[in-house]
């Protein structure tokens, strides 16, 4: 059943996007940093955590649980260290993230040639 979920969770998160970039003069840029913010703001409330819990890696794979990630680690940060801890944390736990979106970049675009 938790493939089902987080095949429903991811396919209807993309949608949603979808028709906001095919009905608004949004960019993608522009969705894409609101759904990451999107996804702090459900981690603050406590809904991303149970998202997690009931969709799995259909919730652990979209952009909108680098928010998430972002927002976790830097509570865990600031409980652990205060106000210091906020940025370590916080820069530690996501740069695993950002590191693998380069590299993984950067062998894509030596493999494939973009469209003209």
């Amino acid at each position: 059943m938790i493939y089902f979920n987080a095949f429903l969770f991811a396919g209807v998160v993309c949608l949603i996007c979808q028709v906001v970039l095919d009905n608004t003069k949004l960019t993608p840029g522009h969705i894409t940093s609101s759904v990451t913010v999107i996804g702090a703001l459900l981690s603050f409330f406590g809904i991303y955590d149970k998202i997690v819990l009931h969709c799995g890696a259909g919730a652990t794979t979209l952009i909108s649980n680098f928010g998430h990630m972002l927002y976790s680690s830097g509570i865990a940060g600031y409980e652990e260290a205060g106000i210091l801890g906020l940025f370590t944390k916080l820069l530690c736990s996501s740069g695993v993230a950002i590191v693998g979106v380069v590299i993984f970049s950067f062998v894509f675009t030596l493999l494939f040639k973009a469209k003209d």
